[in-house]
């Protein structure tokens, strides 16, 4: 059973806007079987530009029932029901805040058609009820009123489920409010990372890099983000898919490589601080730094020449740390210089490594 909605506010800061109008539609799969539409008196001011979105106005609220007048029916209507809207997220949460401030918690499954629809209606220009609605040649009537956008997102409900043939995408797509999928995969994006010395790469369902980590347990350092419950934190656990790591043996190339693949890839949700660049040159023009390596018998190289770091990577043979053509070629190019050059040198200057060959 579903409770198909949508609701109009007063606008304003979020999380602080009040409900001016609200419309649900009862439907089981096949048709409407109860319903509840209601202008609803916010008690606080409309934002101008809302009043001229909706038509909605405080003159018209000021004999509407309150919020809590009408949160039992609410209740009732939506008991044991999918929540769906047009951006469910959004009607949610302004569902949550107003039986929050009635001291009372309004946990419902949902589902969003933005998101099915994306799913299910490929390359539409937009996504928007309007927009869309209009290029499915599904009618509306009283856009950006309850009943109108309710209606037609019931319209364009019936047509998702028809067109999900094999059922399996709308199933898969419900949020439940016990976040059980969520944790479900978070348990695998955790058990698919090992506890090794490295950095990690948070992919969403594209495959493209939406987050960087580093840390000595890059699986401790998974478990704590997929756990915090911070703003970003929320987002990237959202739209976490897969997970892959490169191990790197040492604590310098771990920092390294880090910081070089923030520069390139820029992901999403990195917080990113501008590096201070310093130009101090190295104590010597020439020389090769060892550190220990990804595996036993295999070292960790960074090249430095006429004070620049040439390159870095992974040798276990010494004819490869002997010969410097060799050597140069088995090396991955530093195409940040600047910034690799400051991340050694910090790092000479604080540790100690394995080796340093003059050259």
């Amino acid at each position: 059973m579903y409770a198909i909605l949508d609701i109009e506010t007063t606008g304003g800061k979020f999380n602080e806007e009040g409900i001016t109008e609200i419309a649900i539609y009862k439907f089981d799969g096949h048709a409407i079987v109860d319903q509840f539409i209601s202008l609803v008196n916010p008690e606080k001011e409309i934002q101008e530009f809302v009043v001229k979105l909706t038509g909605i106005n405080n003159k018209m609220l000021r004999n509407a029932p309150k919020f809590y007048e009408v949160a039992k029916r609410i209740v009732e209507i939506t008991k044991d029901c999918i929540l769906v809207a047009h951006n469910t997220s959004f009607d949610y949460r302004i569902l949550r805040t107003e039986y929050r401030r009635l001291g009372f918690d309004f946990d419902r499954n949902t589902l969003c058609t933005v998101e099915l629809s994306q799913q299910l209606i490929l390359d539409q220009p937009s996504y928007s009820l309007g927009k869309l609605t209009k290029s499915l040649g599904i009618p509306i009537t009283d856009r950006h009123r309850a009943n109108g956008d309710a209606l037609a997102t019931v319209q364009l409900f019936k047509l998702l489920l028809e067109k999900d043939t094999n059922k399996s995408i709308i199933k898969n797509s419900i949020k439940y409010f016990d976040g059980r999928k969520e944790k479900e995969k978070s348990k695998k994006l955790i058990e698919s990372t090992p506890s090794i010395l490295g950095v990690f790469y948070i992919h969403d369902k594209k495959g493209k890099i939406i987050y960087i980590g580093k840390g000595k347990d890059i699986k401790s350092e998974v478990t704590k983000l997929l756990l915090k419950t911070t703003s970003r934190a929320l987002k990237i656990q959202e739209r976490a898919f897969s997970i892959s790591f490169d191990k790197t043996g040492n604590e310098l190339f771990t920092t390294l490589k880090y910081y070089l693949e923030l520069e390139k890839l820029s992901p999403k949700y990195n917080i990113t601080k501008k590096r201070k660049i310093t130009t101090q040159n190295f104590n010597s023009d020439d020389f090769i730094i060892i550190e220990k390596g990804r595996e036993i018998e295999e070292n960790a190289i960074i090249l430095i020449e006429e004070n620049n770091v040439i390159g870095y990577g992974y040798t276990n043979l010494a004819l490869q740390e002997n010969k410097l053509e060799i050597l140069k070629s088995v090396l991955t190019p530093i195409e940040n210089k600047e910034i690799a050059k400051t991340i050694i040198k910090n790092y000479l200057n604080k540790s100690k490594v394995q080796k340093i060959i003059r050259l």
